[in-house]
């Protein structure tokens, strides 16, 4: 069970574009990552991975941005479920070639 977010997406926004704004007032972006997580009450951890993501969103990162990881889960599923399906069509056709068999024996 995931539980939910613990901050909004408007929130999360808010302190990446803290940190950008910020950034010239700190020695490095570590160290305004470290104030801003404090003032927003999250982990530094938590606001850095929110600010790589942003930048790999914005191209200045190299990585797989968050559209490109959403389309690669659904392709993922998509795949499980033809898979799936391909696995019952295989079953449904060996039943009934069977049945066919059996059917021809007993004539």
């Amino acid at each position: 069970m995931r539980k939910s977010p613990k901050f909004s997406p408007e929130v999360r926004e808010r302190a990446v574009r803290m940190v950008f704004e910020h950034r010239a007032e700190y020695p490095s972006q570590r160290a305004a990552v470290e104030s801003i997580a404090g003032k927003i009450g999250c982990v530094p951890q938590t606001l850095l991975k929110w600010v790589q993501q942003h930048e790999l969103d914005a191209g200045q990162r190299t990585g797989v941005s968050t559209t490109e990881v959403q389309r690669i889960k659904e392709l993922e599923r998509e795949v499980r479920e033809l898979r799936k399906a391909n696995e019952i069509l295989k079953l449904a056709s060996t039943f009934f070639a069977q049945a066919e068999l059996d059917r021809r024996i007993k004539s």
